[in-house]
């Protein structure tokens, strides 16, 4: 079943709600209702936001500058060797930056989110391309976006392709899923790497300090932050945008400052032919430098990922007007100090800080550093939040911190794994190479990951002219595509730490999705229709007994064999059964009077009730109000049907009065506890996997607790489903 605190998106909702989200009858296909984009609150509301923006979406890509020299390894740099570097660093984030993510990216986004996932949830939407057949529900409404696109005859051959082919579909899953795990290892690496680079700075004026003692600052630094991470992004950005907007402003007057003193023609890198001519000199160990030179753009995906936290006016505002401005002339700066001292660049960002104002600048960049950690960490509640209600991660508590953005979430479970990692990384692996080479491994494979789902989106959804797809899909999977090359032969030197992780996460993700759809499988295949409910019912020694039952279950076409079971076991059934379905629908909100629907099924106070939800509700029944917000629909239900279809008022008055009757009766709550029953005619990948998918399950939230239900209200039934 679908887990989650229920109620009408009306009145006033608090700050902060609670959703315990699962989705397994739902999914990609939903196509009932038209999603209407985030409004922007004028233009001094989005200049405000986009003033937020710097507090989370970009610290990363600002605070880059700690430690992109460092993590090269140059030898005996020349002139010509650094402005070949910066050539490439220039041309990195212009393209990257600038044309992928800020002006290509974000006109993907699915429903207002970003990230991995909601580009694969883009593509599912609309082509037929989901794996579980629980997948494919239908809508009541008359909307539909493959209406609109003219069907399924006017789909291109790309589009075509995937639909028949189920190998392309498991590996375009495999990939979605690989983007959105190595954005989790992201989010560990980027604070890490961060915090510890600032930390560091105070090693210059004192020597003396240990490593070690650098280390543990920068653990109890990461703690605190991630203490903060529950009151929310608006507050945490808030907080933190005028230390990035400093930050922001800073370096580039700095770098100015380094330019002017030490060398004023650094813009002539800007020229292609440097790198041309970088690559010509080094051959291999220029191509090797780009596992550091990547770090420049580390971040950017967080731009896409963050983006249901704000918008993409305000994001696209903010990169720029204030970062990509700040990010060349802090680079332009720093090389132009390097040129001069070329063998400083392994001392870190702080030899390019002159000393009278070392100091501040120390302060601002530890202060940055924090908020750095703060766009990565957003950005993986955002992509576990969409996992978890498309079904492709354990249910997880996930709190909306926002009554006003839908997509500003926070998972206390995933906080607290988070902080735990990322102080193992700096505790285990505190050298800020090893961990540099790890980012790089990450930062690249995301993008190129990014690059693919994208081109596919080009093709099949915005059917966009095939010479611009092939002239993006060339440029970008190139450039990543040599960028991937050279951090690759990373992986034994730290490149391995992102690996690790990302196959852990993908596992489990793989785990629960392969468990989910074996389990809904079989509920499909050995469902209930009303013919034989009516024959169990009709069963000598079957009873109705008094009261109102919520039976709940995982389809809409069917009931769930569970209920067979129960009848079987049980010899009874409540007088009045409501058999409810909750359904996620991938919109915003669901409007209040689409919000609960009821259908009678045929026989005598037997009901389906499917209460829908979208990603914004603020989701706020309990108990009482949940039961007689459906009875309430229930009775409207009835008395519609006797309008629309005449019928015997006194039949009509004795069904409202028989729910009554029930309902003062007692009401009780029942929903399946299933298992897998592991017989010896399973493989050994089955006994592997169904076996880790039962822990899974065992240790993830139950629903009835976050429906409000009273535990002498609850009834699980337990029962084995043949693997």
């Amino acid at each position: 079943m679908e887990e989650v605190e229920l109620g009408a998106a009306t009145g006033s909702p608090a700050t902060m709600n609670e959703v315990v989200v699962d989705s397994t009858s739902t999914g990609f296909t939903q196509r009932g209702y038209q999603y209407q984009p985030k409004q922007e609150s004028g233009r001094w509301g989005t200049l405000v936001l986009a003033y937020k923006t710097l507090g989370v979406v970009f610290g990363g890509l600002v605070t880059s500058p700690l430690y992109v020299y460092p993590s090269m390894p140059l030898n005996s740099p020349t002139e010509e060797d650094y402005l070949g570097v910066y050539s490439i660093m220039f041309w990195t984030l212009t393209l990257i930056g600038v044309v992928k993510y800020s002006g290509i990216a974000l006109k993907a986004d699915d429903h207002g989110e970003g990230g991995t996932f909601a580009l694969y949830s883009l593509l599912c939407r609309n082509i037929n391309i989901g794996i579980l057949s629980s997948k494919h529900v239908k809508s009541n409404a008359s909307f539909s976006i493959s209406a609109l696109q003219g069907g399924t005859e006017n789909k291109c051959r790309l589009g075509k392709f995937f639909e028949s082919s189920i190998v392309s579909r498991r590996l375009l899953l495999f990939i979605a899923m690989l983007g959105t795990c190595m954005l989790i290892g992201d989010g560990i690496l980027t604070p890490a790497i961060s915090v510890l680079s600032a930390m560091d700075g105070i090693r210059a004026p004192f020597p003396a300090v240990k490593k070690s003692l650098v280390e543990a600052l920068s653990a109890i630094v990461l703690v605190v932050l991630f203490l903060l991470q529950k009151f929310g992004t608006s507050r945490v950005s808030f907080l933190f945008s005028p230390i990035m907007g400093a930050w922001t402003l800073c370096t580039p007057l700095v770098g100015i400052y380094s330019i002017i003193r030490h060398y004023p023609s650094i813009f002539k890198a800007i020229s292609p032919h440097y790198i041309v001519n970088y690559f010509w000199r080094n051959g291999k160990n220029g191509w090797l430098s780009l596992g550091g030179t990547i770090l420049c753009i580390t971040g950017s995906e967080a731009m896409f990922a963050d983006l249901g936290h704000f918008n993409r006016t305000s994001i696209q505002l903010a990169f720029l007007f204030t970062i990509y401005p700040s990010l060349v002339l802090t680079y332009a700066g720093q090389t132009a100090y390097l040129i001069r001292n070329p063998n400083d660049h392994k001392d870190g960002f702080y030899k390019f800080i002159p000393g009278t104002i070392y100091w501040p600048i120390f302060v601002i960049a530890t202060l940055a550093a924090i908020v750095a950690s703060q766009s990565l960490i957003s950005a993986t509640f955002s992509v576990i939040k969409q996992s978890v209600v498309l079904d492709y991660f354990p249910r997880v508590k996930v709190v909306h911190t926002s009554s006003k953005k839908e997509g500003e979430v926070y998972s206390p479970e995933v906080n607290y794994i988070l902080m735990i990692l990322c102080v193992a990384v700096i505790l285990i692996f505190g050298d800020g190479q090893d961990i540099g080479n790890a980012f790089g491994v990450v930062v690249s494979l995301v993008m190129l990951i990014t690059t693919l789902l994208l081109t596919l989106v080009m093709i099949i959804i915005w059917r966009t002219p095939p010479l611009l797809v092939a002239l993006y899909f060339f440029v970008f999977f190139t450039m990543e595509g040599v960028y991937v090359s050279a951090v690759l032969t990373k992986i034994p030197e730290g490149g391995w730490i992102p690996f690790a992780i990302s196959f852990f996460l993908a596992f489990i993700m793989f785990g629960w999705f392969y468990g989910r759809q074996r389990k809904i499988d079989y509920e499909l295949t050995h469902k209930i229709d009303m013919e034989r409910l009516g024959l169990l019912l009709s069963t000598p020694g079957v009873q109705r007994v008094p009261g109102l039952c919520f039976f709940y279950t995982n389809i809409q076409d069917g009931l769930t064999p569970m209920l067979g079971h129960y009848v079987k076991n049980m010899k009874s059934l409540h007088k009045v059964t409501i058999f409810t379905t909750l359904r996620y629908l991938l919109v915003p909100k669901v409007a209040t009077h689409e919000r609960i629907v009821i259908n009678k099924l045929g026989l005598k106070g037997i009901y389906g009730c499917v209460i829908q939800y979208g990603y914004a509700d603020f989701l706020n029944l309990k108990g009482d109000d949940f039961v007689s917000e459906v009875t309430n629909s229930l009775r409207e239900h009835i008395q519609n049907c006797r309008i629309s279809l005449p019928s015997d008022p006194q039949e009509v008055h004795e069904e409202i009065s028989a729910f009554e009757e029930a309902k003062l009766a007692g009401v009780v709550h029942i929903r399946g506890k299933t298992r897998f029953y592991i017989g010896d005619n399973c493989s050994w990948f089955d006994r592997m996997m169904l076996a880790f998918y039962e822990v899974l399950h065992s240790n993830c939230r139950s629903a009835l607790p976050a429906l409000g239900v009273p535990p002498t209200q609850r009834i699980e039934v337990g029962m084995l489903y043949e693997a």
